[in-house]
């Protein structure tokens, strides 16, 4: 089989270590001393990552499960929730509000840009009677990462809960749950974390939690109940059966990105030194403002159609690039530089290989990607 580079968005690359973890022996999780201590263990590992005091629940479940228990968890039928939508993922929770019986208002804001504060902090001067809002750090189809800093703390101003999807920004960009006074926080395991996919990460703030036991009508379903892990560890019982496996792999995960002074600053020179590469190729991106750490979003020259650089950059190059879907299908490629992808050898060769299949494909670039690349971490080093 040959070996293919897979520089998607998620699911990243995990090391060696990961994956020897995922070999160790299984043990009963709902009877055996060590799991319930393993598990502890991972939640502090998770605090150090999200900066907070407060506990991290590990969920059985891609990060999707994550965003729809936060909803489910905290929204009452008629609760007022306010989604802020610029980007797919935004939009995605306006879907989740209304299953749960919430009475939604979207603050919109342009898709190509991060999301303007000033004129979110304008918009609540006058509108702020909302029990919670639904945000996104990082808006993975775009390739932009909305300024959290500055959000989360402007809606606890007003007394709004914020349901934070960090999926694809937690580790590769800063985050600070208890100085931003983020509420609930949710993450997920395969993106900047290198662990396989299947585990969604939930931090939950004091207030968040005393919304959740102050519901007067019943969450409207039980794997989707955040609270059905109150008193785990004094209790030693989970609600279900927990996958070993995926959470030694996670806690080896946590511990390889602890070990690493300066993660958030690796991402974010690599991520400026390969938009400087296609910018200065002659490509565009499809972000105005807000450039993610974690992704860059490229729109396509004229006549080439997604399939086509695909097929080109695995064919000849065995090389995994990201396309988009929704109203970005066909317009734009991604190149995922987080966790373990986004490391300086196998973005040039990413760019080298990309160089290379415009120019098979008869696009004109303006300087090989390779090289701008090679220069911008030079001057950088």
């Amino acid at each position: 089989m040959k070996e293919i580079l897979r520089m998607t968005p998620g699911p990243t690359y995990v090391t060696e270590r990961v994956r020897k973890a995922m070999a160790m022996p299984i043990l009963n999780p709902d009877m055996e001393e060590t799991f319930f201590e393993k598990y502890r263990s991972t939640q502090k590992l998770l605090q150090k990552i999200y900066k907070t005091e407060e506990e991290v629940l590990i969920l059985n479940g891609e990060g999707i499960l994550g965003l729809e228990a936060a909803c489910a968890s905290l929204i009452e039928p008629g609760d007022k929730v306010l989604c802020i939508d610029n980007g797919i993922f935004g939009h995605g929770f306006i879907d989740f509000v209304k299953l749960y019986g919430g009475d939604v208002t979207v603050f919109e804001s342009p898709y190509d840009e991060a999301v303007d504060v000033k004129k979110l902090e304008d918009f609540l001067r006058e509108h702020h009677d909302f029990k919670l809002a639904t945000l996104v750090h990082c808006e993975t189809p775009a390739g932009i990462t909305n300024p959290m800093d500055r959000i989360c703390p402007l809606l606890k101003s007003h007394g709004i809960l914020s349901i934070v999807d960090s999926v694809s920004a937690m580790v590769g960009e800063p985050m600070e749950m208890d100085k931003w006074k983020m509420d609930v926080v949710l993450g997920a395991s395969q993106k900047c974390i290198s662990a396989p996919p299947g585990l969604t990460l939930v931090g939950i703030s004091k207030d968040a939690r005393g919304a959740m036991k102050a519901r007067t009508v019943p969450v409207a379903g039980f794997y989707l109940n955040l609270m059905i892990f109150d008193g785990w560890y004094e209790n030693r019982w989970f609600p279900y059966s927990q996958p070993v496996s995926d959470i030694y792999a996670l806690e080896e995960a946590l511990k390889v990105i602890l070990e690493e002074e300066e993660i958030e600053k690796r991402h974010s020179v690599l991520a400026e030194a390969t938009r400087k590469a296609v910018t200065g190729a002659g490509l565009a991106l499809y972000a105005k403002s807000g450039f993610a750490s974690t992704v860059s979003t490229i729109l396509l020259p004229e006549g080439i159609s997604f399939s086509m650089l695909k097929d080109e950059m695995l064919e000849a190059h065995g090389i995994l690039i990201g396309g988009a879907f929704d109203y970005l299908g066909n317009q734009v490629f991604r190149i995922g530089h987080m966790g373990e992808n986004a490391r300086e050898e196998k973005l040039y060769r990413t760019l080298k290989a990309l160089h290379l299949s415009f120019t098979a494909l008869g696009v004109e670039m303006k300087k090989p990607m390779h090289e701008l690349f090679v220069t911008e971490m030079g001057e950088r080093a």
